[in-house]
């Protein structure tokens, strides 16, 4: 607890009205004494009851840079108060409107929210926060600050390649290997054209009728698999990952099975929506570094990015990155931003548009991290 300008101010005006009254004797100056101390010793008492509000934090939804989304806290607290909430921001995001600052009213179960913008690829921590309470005059506050903080992760930017070189995008095709992955699905009775290497033998015999039955695979319509392999030296990273993300997110349209290796780790080839969520995120992380020879010889595609620039590299061919984004001139895939954003936790969450501010909602939302405990989420 401590005095605010206006309380030092008011301590002032006592104090030397006090001295005032001793040096001269002037009654008068009591009419203005007492109101004051009044006021300030009431002041102090106020904010020294104050009981300290609890905050929890609704996970922040992932996004591509460029994207907006809402962060949202929400409020536990004995009766209404009068406060000055202040979350922090890292680089990498930007509150609209200054929202992250704002004097409100907190009150139980009511949300505060606002908007931010995502600006660089990475994994950005928002808090920790900070709330102050003062009393009505505003003559003494107290001060409750939060440790826990939340994540944002913002994804890579992926650009399109669709407007790349027929030449360049023929080579990623020549790169894709034989998905022999089948997952089995049932059984079936033998019909004329199925092929012999499909009949189950073993449950054939076991029949009385001596019918042939043949196994069936589910039919995933992935035509292949393409091992990613992606490396660069200090500074780079950043258009690495965009390299890597733009040609995963290409070859995924074409439902071949993608597999990425970077220096944070290998994702094994597969395919489909939460693959891919998986891909970015794994890419929204990545630091600079080196691969061994072993993982560049098996790579279908390695990317590397050096003071030089971007290369792909697909069976002995060197492709810088500028070319194989094409005619669009680089520009973010649109497509890739039509999903649904997720939230830290995996959940399913939504973009947010509107301005932004520390505002109160009228519900407390989805349940949070509560900040009381201790320690503690394709642009053409």
């Amino acid at each position: 607890m401590r005095l605010t300008r206006r309380g030092w101010g008011t301590v002032a005006v006592v104090g030397f009205c006090l001295w005032m009254a001793a040096s001269f004797g002037s009654r008068a100056l009591n009419a203005v004494v007492a109101p004051l101390a009044f006021v300030l010793v009431a002041g102090v008492i106020t904010a020294a009851r104050v009981d300290r509000p609890r905050i929890r934090r609704v996970p922040t939804a992932e996004g591509y840079p460029g994207e907006r989304r809402t962060v949202e806290l929400t409020v536990d607290v004995e009766s209404p108060l009068s406060a000055t909430v202040r979350d922090d921001l890292p680089d990498g995001v930007s509150a609209v409107d200054d929202g992250n600052v704002r004097d409100t009213t907190l009150v139980d179960g009511d949300s505060l929210t606002y908007e931010i913008d995502l600006e660089g690829r990475g994994a950005h921590e928002i808090g920790p926060v900070t709330v102050v309470v003062s009393d009505v005059f505003g003559l003494v506050e107290q001060r409750f600050e939060y440790d826990r903080t939340d994540e944002v992760l913002v994804y890579p930017r992926v650009h399109d390649l669709r407007g790349g070189a027929k030449h360049d995008l023929q080579l990623l095709h020549d790169a894709i290997g034989a998905y022999d992955r089948e997952e089995f699905d049932h059984l079936r009775e033998y019909t004329r054209g199925d092929s012999l290497r499909d009949i189950h033998w073993k449950s054939a015999a076991k029949r009385a009728d001596d019918e042939l039955v043949v196994k069936e695979f589910v039919a995933d319509g992935r035509v292949g698999s393409v091992d990613l392999v992606g490396e660069c030296i200090p500074g780079r990273d950043d258009d690495l990952a965009a390299a890597v993300a733009s040609v995963a997110t290409y070859l995924l349209r074409e439902d071949v099975a993608v597999g990425v290796s970077t220096v944070e780790g290998t994702l094994e080839a597969d395919a489909g929506e939460r693959h891919h969520l998986e891909v970015l995120r794994q890419l929204a992380v990545v630091g600079p570094g080196e691969l061994d020879d072993r993982t560049r010889r098996e790579a279908d595609v390695l990317i590397q990015a050096d003071a030089s620039g971007v290369l792909v590299l697909v069976d002995g061919h060197e492709i810088p990155f500028d070319r194989l984004r094409g005619r669009r001139g680089g520009a973010v895939d649109e497509s890739s931003t039509e999903s649904t954003a997720i939230a830290a936790d995996g959940s399913g969450g939504s973009s947010a548009d509107g301005a932004g501010g520390v505002g109160a909602s009228g519900e407390s939302g989805v349940p949070g991290d509560d900040l009381e405990e201790p320690g503690t989420g394709v642009s053409a």
